[in-house]
């Protein structure tokens, strides 16, 4: 009964345990059962120093029933050199023989409930540090050469420092120039006379445990190299001047470094010129500005940043700088992390029946940690266990220990393996257990255990991997890469494609390579992350395995042969020692071939003939062989113009525009290159409208390709041409064929342009081509329907001055429509008409013209008294003393009704606006008779002075040089020079219905005489016949 008792008195403990229990685990006491907990236990690494007498290793932890204690090292079973009862956890190892101890030590702790283990402790035993014993021979520069005094101190424990010293434990002096590296090596930019000695010695001093070790001393001679002592081969351009050597770099080597450290590491870039003057280091981070704690060090050529983080990872570059040039070097820096607890180790539980476990493990890292799960250490077999979850990636490991306990059966755990969240129920009418389970696709894990073996070649080797979980979507593709460091270090390469079901790969691989692999999956989610890389695998060399590809064969002078191609990837090189055979001969001809090394992709072979077929290989070999038999190509030699010109070059002219040469090739041996066509030359010389006008236009049309004629288009009609034909090639064109003269003939097309203006029932033609005869056809239209027109009548008539570029239709009937042709014509026949239709005006048919008095040009209006009310009236201003009968303004008006005027104003019939109009009837008659009187005299009114002031153009002699000349004045609106070209055109033969002259011809102009045509005297030009009065003109 008291076990009973104890029982549920523990049991109401341990609940109130549960309840009362934090975050941070459980602290339960030991008279209840409970699994182990380790209390504390040796942290590593552990050094073990030749001094101490013993190393000791502790474990401790608590547990009910007691636990017991087991060590494993490298993970197999260890059996404690003094033998203990189990129950103590605490590894003592003797310090004779310790170097059988290095491992790396993981203490098990257990009892009936659980296991718990913690993480490897290393144990590392150093060997005493010592230089080998050796013979250094002299080093031998010229002066202003680099050096490199390497040190290679053993290792040791730390601290480690490097010193260089002489043998009489004088310090190297160190500045700019000359300046150990961290490696430990002495690094000279460039060598002095005064470099040279005997006695460079490296020590390593060890001050942990009190140790110095002395590298044997090294001898530097530096030759001078003033006038006698230069070389053929002299680093230098000028052998007496060194001072001009471009800048390199002793360290680092090539041109990109990765540099990977842990958060809160220290960084160190390091970079060490050589060239004289000795350059100046200069560092700058790409994209990004350096930080305020970066320091530089060891007279600028190391860059140091203390406790990295990430916004320190990125590329950073240094760069070497002289006078005479500058070099550089990127560093790669990746800042990764080891595992880490997001918050805290996950804590201790204590569960009840029917209740859920969740154990939650939240870790960080870069690389990301793997998560591993473990109960009582291995496999799980009861529900009351200690569980493991261990984080670890490539800079360590974390581990937890979580102790699940339950009282009684049935404990539920509920897990998330492979993104599958689920747990077990019971039910509690069934008591049947039920599995829940709600899973989600991701990408793939990476790949574990990536391991090459070797097969039968050293440069095929077999690559196997264990898969990943693939997260509920199958994984459909492996992808090997690969990454080499002597070429291309650091950057990762597709290798090999293999299929999902595979976790294999053969792999064919290059010579004289530095491999790592590395291998990642491919689901319908996508790609996932990679694995670890392997280990490095160094290729041995061999011969290359393809020659050259893409060779092209030029001639950029016409006496020499340019070969060139494609070379060989530096990873195709299989071997040191790279170089290329060239081997030629003339085609067809049995010669032997001639051969060449070169070690850069291109030869040029001298002294050939021009344009000469020559066969060509190229076969590539190394320090370890040759590669396979080359492929023979086929070139030429270098091209020249030609020699030669097409003959007999005959011309066939098919029409106005166009015409057909042909000709006989030249001899393929004077195109001396490859053919690329031929060139037609013409220039056309004159027009044989107007032969005495040299043109001299010039065109060129190229015609690709062996060809014996051509179509030549584009001509002009009634022209004079001068043709020749010439051979072209790469290098340019041939002489000129013999020139060929031909003619054009008229055209019978011909494009133009026409305007028309209207007056009455006449129209004038004005249309833009000058150099050809005209037809005009007039057609009168009566319209049939709303769409249709139908031609009444017809005439036509030809104008055969070529220069005539107006025309006047007379006789057409008033209220018409008319259309109008208008064609040009050559000998060869006439061009497209351009159409277009007009109608004449209808004019009353109950008046004839009346003539108003002449108008003063000073007016702005003029008045027209006497016309019927309601009537239609057609009115127009004209010019006195024109050949033509064109009007400056022309309207037709309606006048009013009487009884409309009077309705809308009687202001006329005032007696006051009466008398006043009839004082100034009587003021203008007497002004009017003192003109008159005044006239009589001789004398002259005022417009007569303005007339002389201003004389007018248009009022002189129609015969003298001032006709065609324009009229400045905007008192003459029509200007002599349509006068001229009208005149010209037309001749005499047209007929000049022209208002003119009604000064003398009628009794109508009565009043003050200032008509515009009474500025002149009757002066007329051409034969032109005058109207005795008004004559009668219908609208």
């Amino acid at each position: 009964q008291w076990r009973v008792m104890r029982g549920v008195g523990s049991l109401q403990l341990v609940l109130l345990l549960a309840l009362t229990s934090t975050a941070t685990g459980l602290n339960i006491p030991l008279e209840v059962e409970q699994p182990p907990t380790i209390i504390t236990h040796t942290a590593g690494p552990i050094i073990a120093l030749p001094f101490d007498n013993t190393i000791t290793i502790r474990c401790e932890a608590r547990g009910n029933p007691p636990p017991e204690y087991r060590w494993t090292k490298d993970g197999k079973y260890f059996i404690p050199p003094h033998e203990t009862d189990h129950t103590d956890g605490t590894l003592v190892l003797p310090i004779k023989h310790l170097e059988q101890y290095r491992g790396k030590y993981r203490c098990y702790t257990s009892n009936k409930l659980g296991t718990a283990m913690t993480e490897e402790i290393e144990l590392k035993v150093p060997s005493v540090p010592k230089f080998p014993k050796e013979y250094n021979f002299p080093i031998v520069v010229k002066e202003g050469e680099p050096i490199t005094l390497e040190c290679n101190p053993p290792e040791g424990v730390a601290p480690r420092q490097i010193y260089w010293m002489t043998l009489g434990l004088e310090h190297i002096e160190q500045d700019e120039r000359v300046s150990m590296g961290i490696d430990g090596n002495l690094y000279f930019s460039n060598a002095l006379l005064k470099d040279s000695r005997q006695d460079y010695c490296c020590f390593a001093a060890f001050s942990k445990i009190r140790t110095i070790a002395q590298k044997t001393a090294m001898a530097v001679v530096v030759k001078s190299l003033k006038r006698g002592n230069e070389s053929a081969d002299t680093f230098s351009v000028n052998p007496n001047a060194f001072h001009i050597i471009i800048p390199g770099l002793l360290l680092p080597s090539g041109v990109q470094t990765e540099k990977v450290l842990l958060k809160g590491e220290h960084l160190q870039l390091e970079c060490i010129p050589q060239g004289y003057p000795t350059p100046k280091i200069s560092w700058m981070k790409m994209g990004d500005s350096l930080p305020p704690r970066t320091k530089y060090d060891n007279f600028g050529k190391l860059l140091s940043l203390s406790d990295v983080d990430e916004r320190d990872a990125g590329k950073y570059l240094c760069k070497a700088q002289n006078s005479a040039g500058e070099a550089v070097h990127y560093f790669d820096v990746i800042v990764e992390e080891p595992p880490k607890w997001l918050t805290e180790p996950p804590p201790s539980q204590l569960t009840v029946i029917g209740s859920d476990v969740y154990i939650k493990c939240s870790v960080s890292g870069k690389p990301q940690p793997e998560i591993t799960w473990r109960r009582n250490g291995e496999f799980f077999r009861e529900d009351s266990a200690v569980y493991q979850c261990e984080a670890s990636n490539s800079h360590g490991s974390v581990l937890a220990n979580i102790n699940i306990m339950s009282l009684g059966l049935g404990v539920i755990i509920m897990f998330k393996p492979s993104r599958c969240y689920g747990y077990l129920k019971k039910a509690v009418a069934t008591e049947h257990l039920m599995l829940y389970v709600f899973c989600v696709a991701d990408i793939p894990d990476a790949p574990k255990n990536v391991k090459i073996s070797e097969l039968k070649s050293l440069r095929n080797v077999h690559l196997s991997w264990i898969p990943g979980s693939d997260h509920n979507s199958s994984v459909t593709e492996f992808i090997v890469e690969y990454e080499e460091n002597q070429w291309d270090p650091g950057r990762w390469k597709e290798l090999q494609k293999v299929p999902g079901n595979q976790a294999t790969a053969e792999l064919s691989l290059r010579g004289h390579l530095n491999y790592q692999f590395r291998v990642y999956a491919v689901n319908a989610v996508g790609p996932g992350p990679p694995s670890e890389p392997t280990e490095r695998y160094q290729t041995p060399p061999a011969a290359p395995e393809r020659n050259p590809e893409n060779i092209k064969i030029q001639g950029h002078l016409p006496h020499q042969m340019d070969i060139s191609w494609e070379p060989l990837l530096p990873i195709e090189h299989n071997g040191p020692g790279l170089e290329y055979k060239v081997s030629y001969r003339k085609l067809g001809v049995e010669d032997d071939w001639r051969e060449h090394l070169v070690k850069r992709h291109s030869f040029v072979v001298k002294n050939t003939s021009t344009f000469v077929p020559y066969e060509i290989k190229i076969q590539s070999r190394n320090s370890h062989g040759w590669g396979p038999d080359p492929k023979v190509v086929t070139g030429y030699s270098g091209e020249d113009v030609p020699t030669a010109e097409p003959r007999d070059v005959a011309v066939e002219v098919i029409n106005t525009t166009v015409l057909r040469v042909s000709w006989t090739p030249a001899p393929p041996a004077t195109v001396r290159g490859h053919l690329g066509g031929y060139d037609v030359h013409w220039s056309r010389k004159r027009s044989l409208l107007n032969p005495n006008k040299i043109l001299e236009e010039r065109q060129t049309l190229s015609f690709p390709g062996k060809r014996t004629h051509a179509i030549v288009p584009g001509l002009k009609p009634f022209s004079e041409y001068r043709l020749t034909v010439s051979v072209f090639n790469k290098k340019g064109n041939g002489p000129n064929s013999d020139p060929v003269t031909f003619n054009t003939p008229e055209g019978g097309e011909v494009t133009q342009t026409y305007n028309m203006q209207q007056m009455g029932a006449h129209f004038t033609l004005k249309n833009d081509c000058a150099k050809y005869t005209k037809t005009i056809r007039s057609s009168s239209l009566m319209p049939l329907n709303e769409t249709t027109l139908e031609v009444v009548d017809s005439q036509e008539k030809n104008i055969t001055e070529a220069d005539t570029t107006q025309w006047q239709v007379q006789g057409l009937e008033e209220g018409r429509l008319y259309r109008f042709h208008l064609s040009a014509c050559t000998r060869a026949g006439c061009g497209p008409a351009l159409a277009q239709e007009s109608s004449t005006v209808a004019q009353a048919r109950d008046g004839n013209w009346r003539i108003s008095e002449a108008v003063n040009t000073s007016q702005s209006f003029h008045v027209i008294d006497g016309l019927k009310p309601g009537t239609v009236y057609t009115v127009r201003l004209m010019a006195k003393r024109l050949l033509d009968n064109a009007s400056i303004f022309e309207d037709v008006i309606k006048t009013q009704v009487k009884g409309a005027a009077g309705q809308r104003s009687d202001f006329s019939t005032q007696g006051w606006f009466i008398g006043t109009m009839c004082a100034v009837a009587l003021l203008t008659l007497v002004t009017l008779m003192a003109c008159f009187v005044r006239r009589n005299k001789g004398g002259k009114y005022a417009v007569k002075e303005k007339e002389d002031l201003h004389p007018d153009v248009e009022s002189q002699g129609m015969n003298d040089d001032t006709f065609c000349e324009y009229s400045d004045s905007e008192e003459k609106p029509l200007k002599g020079s349509s006068l001229c070209s009208l005149n010209d055109a037309l001749g005499d033969s047209i007929s000049r219905d022209s208002l003119v002259d009604y000064a003398d011809g009628g009794r109508e102009f009565n009043e003050d005489g200032s008509f515009i045509g009474e500025y002149s005297g009757h002066k007329h030009g051409g034969s032109v016949s005058e109207p005795s009065g008004p004559r009668p003109v219908t609208a």
